[in-house]
């Protein structure tokens, strides 16, 4: 900061974080700790690059006046970010109650006997800051960080397919779900029949049987051989349930 008799000023280097093609500002703080008007004028060695708002004004007795630099977009940088632009800004004491109409160029000027005070500003071209890095989840204390956006990206795609595939075979299962149904019943029916066709069987048994104790030894043998395709026929059925 540059204390001079009629004003304090910061800061003294104009700092510009340069980007190309846009319009960048900085600020400049007048302070006035005297009981005096003062009265101010911003020069600059290229006026076509900058746009100094306000350029000239008056800094009241115990107060402050803010003062904004805007650099014009630039088309290309300059080399090694270098800048040679100059400000120089000038004050001189103005008469009580002045306002911003009474400012003349004589006010300014040293070979009149005006006292006037001069401070030198230089331009400083600084780097735009950096957005900040986003913040891996899981990454706190007494955690390991997740994979990287590839092992993710390469996890999503197979959880997909794994889905898709489970979508796929859904149907199939489904199918081969009600195949087994179908053939539960089938089954069923024929354990069903094959227990109806066993009661009569044994029914027709029991009728042979009262009729064997009276046609004798003939029936006895077909009897056996009765039970004997009856054992079969229940022993088929009971293999393919």
């Amino acid at each position: 900061m540059s204390t001079g008799e009629l004003l304090g000023i910061e800061p003294l280097e104009l700092k510009f974080p340069f980007e190309l093609k846009k319009q960048i500002s900085c600020s400049l703080q007048l302070s006035n700790k005297s009981d005096n008007y003062v009265a101010f004028k911003v020069k600059t060695t290229n006026p076509k690059k900058y746009c100094v708002r306000p350029n000239t004004g008056i800094v009241l007795p115990r107060s402050t006046c803010d003062v904004t630099v805007t650099m014009q977009a630039q088309k290309e940088a300059p080399p090694d970010m270098q800048c040679k632009d100059k400000f120089l800004l000038q004050s001189a004491k103005a008469n009580d109650g002045a306002t911003t109409k009474d400012i003349t160029p004589e006010m300014f000027n040293k070979e009149a006997g005006h006292a006037v005070e001069e401070c030198k500003l230089r331009v400083v071209y600084v780097s735009p800051p950096q957005p900040p890095s986003p913040v891996q989840e899981g990454s706190e204390e007494g955690s390991s960080p997740r994979g990287s956006v590839s092992e993710n990206g390469n996890a999503n795609v197979a959880e997909f397919t794994n889905a898709a595939r489970s979508f796929v075979d859904q149907p199939e299962s489904q199918d081969k779900s009600a195949e087994a149904k179908a053939l539960i019943s089938k089954l069923t029916e024929e354990k069903n029949n094959a227990i109806q066709q066993n009661n009569k069987l044994r029914q027709e048994m029991e009728l042979l049987r009262r009729e064997g104790h009276k046609g004798g030894a003939g029936v006895s043998f077909l009897f056996i051989i009765i039970v004997g395709l009856i054992g079969i026929i229940l022993g088929y059925l009971m293999k393919k349930a």
